[in-house]
């Protein structure tokens, strides 16, 4: 018989499982989405969605595995001796992050800062990020995820 209280650990960090990555991603992830000024943009500002874990650099083979396990993104420092995993380009997150966190739901309130994150995402497919109106909404909508996330 099983032990219940055995702790799930990842049996070897370049090959990662599904549900190894939704738990470290409940627990060391963020969804964020940042407005900046930008003359040159349709409507005066630049919407920039981020995916992104942080570590320090003594578990940097982490956010290596996980940027093998989904097939894109950087691993850079982040602030001191901390490193972090980024994604920001639309189509890697529309096509591998986003997909793998709507067939593997994350399980904390990490997952109401997904859907928002997704919202936005469909919003900046349809240009909507290219009115005011649009920039107004993702502002709204930027303003109640991350309350607490390290970036």
């Amino acid at each position: 018989m099983e032990n219940p209280q055995r702790l799930y650990v990842q049996p070897h960090p370049g090959r990662l499982e599904a549900q190894w990555v939704v738990g470290f991603v409940d627990g060391e992830g963020c969804f964020f989405v940042g407005i900046n000024p930008h003359p040159e943009m349709t409507s005066g500002f630049q919407v920039l969605p981020e995916f992104t874990v942080v570590q320090h650099q003594r578990d940097i083979q982490l956010l290596h595995a996980l940027k093998q396990f989904f097939g894109c993104g950087v691993v850079r420092t982040n602030h001191a001796e901390r490193m972090s995993y980024r994604v920001r380009a639309l189509d890697h997150l529309n096509e591998k992050i986003v997909p793998f966190f709507e067939e593997h739901s994350l399980k904390s309130k990490k997952r109401v800062d997904f859907a928002k994150f997704r919202r936005v995402l469909l919003m900046m497919t349809r240009n909507e990020h290219l009115t005011s109106e649009g920039i107004e909404e993702i502002r709204a909508i930027a303003k109640t995820m991350n309350t607490g996330c390290e970036r």
